[in-house]
């Protein structure tokens, strides 16, 4: 043993390892090649960050850990780059120890060409402040200068499912996300049990900007299959970016201008790392900030309607020095004034004429630089509409002819030829039903419980009784009811005449008998969800049905849903999966509250016992959160659901804390409340890998229980209830990216460097668009810096005589629900919108501006709104009360008849 300033160093022979102890961590580097093999926090020294169970099978070339290096560099006056890293070709190095170091390493050896060029590089692993330090430097030992084009540092730490029961992956495992923020960039290290301790990761050092986070192919093979739905794989922090913009990404618009260094000859330079523990997520931003960098907190986050202002608040010492915007003048900073302490703030405002991307860049007095991401779109109401009449006219398939019977329907996109997708070997994604082929008419019914019109509902209604209500779902005998998996299929015998595509790869695709089984519990939510939202639009405007009355849906609706659940005459289940939580059963939620509403009394009461046994099941298992798949991230929308529901408060919890394991908040509009997918491509996308998806349904639908859970707690601005809104807002306002400024709604972005674009299938879009539709809200808080701030809307506040009255008008995309959080009222109405809400302190009354649509919605406008309201237990709670006078109480709640397209309702205390 040595013993060195602040470690306790253990030598152990070759063979082994090198086993190291800071202030704050234990750990153990590998003694052949230095990398990491084991981190573990003194917050919970049981837990290991890194794969170090399964290194055994990841010890050899090609694999990558934290610890190894990467880079292009090119010498004098030459063009190519020279690729090299410590992974190809691993050798035995001679490591060596002093009283500044835990291990250090000659990494010329095994780095490939750099020995030639007299490139020399090392690595120095230290301990600083009790915390684990990382360190290269590079020195030119050249007569001529070098230039280093790429420079990589890969991040390995227990992302690996592969092998591992539910529990041990909830147990054992972490998910890796960055914030692609240049010098003020890091990346966070959470487990998936969402408890601490987490880890956040640094820049040591000015030099060690974050430029990108390029995912690493590994050529090798192994039994833990990586980049699988199992083991997503590796990725790298880049410093610089220059030799991959010049050959893999060239055409593509990177996250950040791509740089190189010049090295001079006799020249060095040096970068690290700094790892962090943390006992909680909400602890990242604050520890980041204790650090020494700047930290921003974007509000409602860094997606930004045309017609919302938003704030930016940094918490930094240094000042600004510059703010530099791209492309042009896409948003525009505004100093704001207040004193919130070491926080400075900005209105953001952003520019009509733009659409997309927009990066900007803070410059500081210290020179540091803080690249935030945003991302402009259209309104709310325009967004809506713009997907829906995009459904209506660019994915109406009327070919009748069609031998799989796909005529007419609303089906899958294809955005690079502009035309339908009508063969895959995903046969699903042409056959109208998983969520692939089923998404874009889940979009279309969506959209219609919030803005009705006529001709997208007439093609609706004709979808529904000439192709769903006949071959997509069965009528009749003891599988009526039930959703065949997909309409189209590949079986030339079948369909001798049918010209299949001889350039698709059919093996492995399902046949005719395989697509129309009826036993996969998902996709009974897509035809529920089909007949709720033609119901919901009767009900807000009758007139729009012809072929059908709203019950006739609402029952269609209910009898889909009961079928997912039901079994043969056998005694043999309809359907798989139906006790694991399903994407956009929320909608479920409303549909039972509907049956009730419509005095189908036992048929409600046969539906709420139906989510009872389920919610009663989850809460005996130590893992709830189940799918198809080994890990997922969509259980957890409806385990909640019914968990909060039947007042299964432990299993609440337990979701809760589970999607903040999944779901970062940093500034970056693809990341921000963006829940952990990245296999769905594979299953829907046009572009078919495995790969970090950004904004894929998992977004929003995490987005819902994090909302709502919200509205429920006591103390709505503590540091991690706030935390909690923000991942979930960001997650909500996420898939308004998706739609296109043409309404064309892809199914999410691809994240990769070589790509960052959406992908051209609509795919799987619908059940994000649900989450999105059903979650809209518009908060409205007093912040304890930055004063009063909303999630969603525009405000003013003002004060006089020492009354205080705030005017707040929703921007979200619904603009039916908005929640004050100070006086812990939620409020909701099922038709038109909420225009504004002034809060009038002084007069202790709320007074709410409804009409009967929002601005450029084109929907057919409501005759009246039912207003529903709840009240949570808040600091200085006060008894708020709906104001009846003038009101009837209806069967949907108490109703506000619209004069003149208006109405108001009123609340005091």
């Amino acid at each position: 043993m040595v013993l060195l300033p602040g470690i306790l160093l253990f030598l152990l022979p070759a063979t082994y390892a090198t086993t190291f102890s800071t202030d704050r961590f234990t750990g153990v580097l590998d003694s052949e090649s230095g990398v990491l093999r084991s981190l573990k926090s003194s917050l919970d020294p049981s837990f290991d960050f890194s794969p170090s169970d399964v290194f055994a099978n990841r010890s050899g070339n090609g694999h990558y850990h934290t610890g190894d290096l990467t880079l292009r560099y090119r010498v004098g006056n030459s063009n190519a780059w020279i690729d090299a890293d410590t992974v190809t070709k691993r050798v035995p190095l001679t490591n060596s120890t002093s009283s500044h170091s835990i291990l250090s390493s000659n990494l010329d050896t095994t780095i490939g060409n750099v020995t030639n060029d007299r490139l020399f590089i090392t690595r120095t692993w230290t301990d600083y402040q009790g915390d684990l330090v990382l360190n290269f430097t590079l020195r030119n030992g050249n007569s001529q200068s070098i230039e280093i084009g790429s420079l990589g540092f890969p991040i390995e730490f227990n992302s690996i499912f592969t092998d591992r029961t539910a529990v041990e992956t909830r147990e054992k495992c972490v998910l890796v996300d960055p914030f692609i923020g240049l010098q003020a960039g890091y990346a966070q290290v959470t487990r998936l049990l969402g408890e601490g301790p987490h880890l956040v990761v640094t820049p040591l050092n000015l030099n060690t900007k974050f430029e990108a986070w390029r995912f690493l192919t590994e050529a090798t093979d192994t039994s833990l299959a990586y980049q699988s739905q199992v083991f997503e794989g590796n990725y790298e922090w880049q410093i610089y970016s220059k030799a991959y913009a010049d050959q893999e990404w060239e055409g593509v618009e990177p996250w950040n201008p791509s740089t190189s260094l010049v090295l001079s000859p006799g020249a060095s330079i040096s970068f690290g790392l700094r790892f962090t523990a943390v006992p909680n997520v909400d602890d990242i931003e604050p520890t980041v900030s204790s650090l020494g960098y700047p930290v921003a907190v974007g509000i409602p986050g860094y997606v930004v309607p045309k017609d919302l202002e938003g704030r930016l608040f940094l918490n930094t010492t240094s000042a600004v020095r510059a703010v530099n915007v791209s492309p042009g003048t896409c948003l525009s900073l505004t100093p704001l004034s207040f004193d919130g302490g070491s926080w400075t703030g900005y209105k953001i405002l952003p520019n009509e004429e733009v659409f997309g991307r927009c990066r900007v860049e803070l410059v500081y007095d210290t020179g540091v630089k803080h690249a935030l991401h945003y991302y402009v779109t259209d309104t709310g109401p325009t967004t809506l509409a713009n997907a829906g009449h995009f459904l209506e006219e660019n994915q109406w398939f009327t070919d009748t002819s069609d031998p799989f019977g796909r005529a007419p329907s609303i089906i899958t996109h294809d955005r690079s030829v502009n035309g339908p997708v009508l063969q895959d070997n995903r046969v699903w994604i042409a056959g109208l039903s998983d969520e692939g082929g089923a998404g874009s008419f889940v979009t279309a019914a969506m959209k219609q419980t919030i803005q009705p019109v006529a001709s997208e509902v007439a093609k609706l209604e004709q979808f529904v009784n000439e192709t769903v209500w006949s071959r997509l779902q069965l009528t009749n005998g003891s599988t009526g009811y039930g959703v065949r998996k997909s309409l189209f299929f590949y079986d030339p015998d079948a369909v001798p005449d049918y010209d299949y595509d001889p350039e698709i790869y059919w093996p492995g695709s399902w046949d005719k008998d395989a697509a129309y089984l009826l036993d996969r519990a998902y996709d009974y939510v897509h035809v529920s969800g089909l007949y709720w939202g033609l119901y919901r639009a009767g009900r807000i405007a009758p007139s729009v049905l012809t072929l059908r009355s709203p019950t006739w849906y609402l029952l269609q609706a209910y009898r889909t849903v009961m079928f997912a659940f039901g079994s043969q005459p056998d005694g043999s289940d309809n359907t798989y999966y139906n006790d694991l939580g399903l994407m956009g059963e929320t909608m479920w939620m409303y549909l039972l509250e509907d049956l009730r509403a419509e005095n189908y009394t036992s048929e409600a009461t046969t539906f709420e016992a139906t989510m009872r046994n389920r919610a009663q099941a989850w809460s005996t298992q130590e893992d709830p959160f189940g799918s198809e798949q080994a890990w997922d991230c969509t259980g957890q929308e409806g385990v909640y659901l019914w968990s909060k529901y039947f007042n299964y408060t432990a299993t609440v919890d337990k979701t809760i804390s589970s999607i903040r394991g999944y779901m970062p908040t940093v500034a970056h509009w693809g990341w921000n409340g963006n829940a952990r997918r990245y296999w769905d491509f594979t299953t829907a996308g046009k572009l078919s890998r495995i790969e970090r998806q950004i904004h894929h349904y998992g977004s929003t639908l995490n987005a819902l229980p994090m909302l709502d859970n919200y509205r429920s707690l006591s103390d709505p601005t503590s540091q991690l209830s706030l935390y909690d809104l923000r991942i979930g807002y960001g997650g909500n306002q996420g898939p308004t990216t998706n739609v296109a400024d043409d309404g064309f709604g892809s199914m999410s972005f691809h994240s990769f460097p070589q790509t960052l674009a959406w992908d051209d299938y609509t795919g799987d879009y619908g059940p994000g668009f649900l989450g999105q539709v059903l979650g809209a809200v518009t908060v409205l808080l007093k912040h304890p810096e930055f004063g009063w701030v909303s999630f969603g809307g525009n405000l003013a506040a003002s004060s006089s005589n020492g009354n205080e009255s705030v005017a707040l008008q929703p921007r979200d995309t619904v603009r039916r629900r908005v929640y004050l959080a100070d006086l812990g009222l939620d409020i909701e109405i099922d038709a038109g919108a909420i225009q504004e809400v002034r809060t009038l302190y002084g007069a202790s009354r709320v007074e709410v501006d409804l009409v009967d649509q929002a601005d450029g919605s084109g929907a057919v406008p409501a005759t009246r709104a039912a207003v529903e309201y709840a009240v949570t237990s808040v600091p200085g709670a006060r008894a708020v009360q709906l104001v009846a006078d003038g009101l009837t109480k209806g069967k949907y709640g108490w109703e506000v008849k619209f004069v003149s397209g208006k109405g108001t309702v009123v609340f005091e205390w």
